[in-house]
């Protein structure tokens, strides 16, 4: 499973927690019986009684440390939820034209391309890239299938001379790193006679 769907369903499953509690103490306050577990006892009760609120008066430090650690987990909170949603493709690719001026290339295009000539080298059996990072700096994640047949070596070494040779030469890129993944593509056994 991928970091970013783990990601995800965690955040899922916080929200979930906290919306059951806070729709179970909303249920509570506005007159629904508690259940016999359940902290509060009735639409009058307190979270922190008037003892335990002051308990730690005296000690200088208790509530600022208090609103620190809630703050602390505040700021996480929405940095986590932040890197949950955001966008993981690249979206456009700035293409420089040659004659001073620009144009955006579609990310998804661009993918498109390589994984077409991917597909076209010898014993690639399928392809999958995803552009990642800045407009002007892009990076490739690239899954390679291979057939059971072919030197993995040879065809990085082909992808990596031609093929992502080939796309940041037309792109007008200076560089197109990428990170390769080789797989071998699953296949029935072969009868010998």
């Amino acid at each position: 499973m991928r970091r970013g769907m783990v990601n995800r369903v965690l955040l899922a499953l916080v929200g979930l927690v906290l919306l059951a509690v806070g729709g179970a103490v909303l249920a509570v306050g506005l007159g629904a019986p508690s259940p016999s577990w359940w902290i509060h006892t009735g639409p009058h009760d307190v979270l922190l009684s008037r003892p335990e609120r002051t308990h730690w008066r005296g000690a200088g430090w208790w509530w600022p440390a208090v609103i620190a650690v809630l703050a602390l987990v505040l700021l996480h909170a929405l940095w986590w939820l932040a890197t949950a949603l955001r966008r993981r493709r690249l979206a456009e690719v700035v293409v420089d034209t040659g004659d001073g001026a620009s144009a955006l290339l579609r990310g998804r295009a661009l993918e498109s391309a390589l994984a077409e000539d991917a597909v076209r080298q010898e014993g690639v059996a399928h392809a999958e890239i995803i552009l990642h990072g800045s407009r002007t700096a892009p990076r490739a994640q690239v899954w390679l299938h291979l057939e059971p047949y072919v030197d993995p070596a040879k065809v990085l070494h082909e992808f990596a001379t031609q093929t992502l040779a080939h796309a940041r030469e037309s792109a007008g890129l200076a560089a197109l790193p990428a990170h390769v993944h080789l797989r071998a593509v699953r296949h029935r056994a072969e009868r010998v006679t």
